[in-house]
């Protein structure tokens, strides 16, 4: 699965004004309600529950990324964006180090394969030092895109 299968472009947000985590998820379900991804009535209940999974253990991975993701049945698809802190945001993160980059995923409760592969596209992206770095310089929504799409190219070449 290629992270342009899922991420929604209209949703990302370069520069997140969020400087908490609990902000910064709200942010970001918010930018998929705006983009018509999620109903709007949805959000809270949305940003709740990615909180409470937060509370069970941090999604913040370490090198600056963290990917708060859940399933929920007002997904009709699985969705993602992005969003960056120039910053940096406190997420818990297993090395104690800020968050510069949140990947937010939300899938249907009965798509755990596809939530599966999703998580594996975006780790597997995450591994590679170019991509965090590119990601965290990104200036605006484009240069993420252009990175998305770059990425899924390379991932395409190498077969995975």
């Amino acid at each position: 699965m290629k992270l342009s299968d899922f991420m929604v472009s209209e949703a990302i947000v370069p520069q997140l004004q969020a400087t908490s985590r609990d902000d910064a998820i709200r942010e970001l379900v918010e930018a998929l309600a705006n983009a018509g991804k999620v109903a709007p009535e949805q959000v809270d209940e949305i940003v709740q529950e990615v909180i409470e999974r937060e509370a069970r253990g941090s999604t913040g991975i370490g090198k600056g990324i963290a990917v708060p993701h859940i399933k929920h049945p007002s997904a009709t698809e699985i969705v993602g964006t992005i969003g960056c802190s120039k910053d940096g945001i406190e997420f818990n993160s297993l090395d104690k180090a800020p968050v510069y980059s949140v990947l937010l995923l939300l899938s249907p409760p009965n798509e755990s394969d596809k939530h599966l592969e999703a998580m594996e596209s975006m780790f597997a992206h995450l591994q590679r030092d170019r991509f965090r770095k590119f990601l965290r310089q990104a200036e605006n929504a484009k240069v993420i895109i252009d990175l998305i799409q770059e990425a899924d190219e390379a991932q395409q070449e190498s077969g995975l």
